[in-house]
């Protein structure tokens, strides 16, 4: 088995196509558009120059694709939240964020939303469990999990300025 082959043909005036052949031998575009739209064609196995699908996505449409295609957050090993009733989410903090640089304690997430903060990304790093004496900082972004309601409240308190 051969690993897929992709090749990149620039548009002039439209963008830019990628090309992928995969290890059945089946080929697949994608067209990119400057402004975030993307066309996804397959085509047919017997005639490789004959389109058997194409499937027009904005850029949202798109992402949500890639996100599904690369799941790395997904694992047989992770607890499905939703069917708990529970979310997880990113939430980030400005710099004008009044928790600029206080501690996470001070917030009283869990106390006041019942949210609690698995981890902190800051920069390229990811710091999991950090505890009350953690200090904030613009431009974090915070993974919490909770109830739709807990999390919603945990968004407002951390976005006042």
């Amino acid at each position: 088995m051969g690993a897929a082959r992709t090749s990149r043909t620039p548009l002039p005036g439209i963008g830019v196509r990628y090309d992928l052949v995969t290890r059945e031998r089946r080929r697949l575009s994608v067209v990119a558009e400057p402004d975030g739209t993307r066309t996804l064609s397959a085509y047919r196995k017997d005639d490789p120059d004959d389109c058997a699908l194409a499937v027009r996505m904005d850029a949202g449409e798109a992402a949500a694709v890639v996100d599904a295609l690369r799941p790395a957050h997904h694992s047989p090993s992770l607890l499905s939240t939703t069917e708990l009733g529970l979310v997880a989410e990113r939430i980030g903090l400005s710099s004008t964020s009044h928790w600029n640089g206080r501690l996470l304690g001070d917030t009283r997430m869990r106390t006041e939303t019942g949210v609690s903060i698995v981890a902190v990304l800051r920069r390229a790093e990811a710091l999991p469990s950090p505890g009350p004496d953690f200090r904030l900082a613009g431009g974090d972004t915070l993974i919490v999990i909770g109830t739709r309601e807990g999390v919603d409240a945990a968004a407002e308190i951390l976005g006042r300025e």
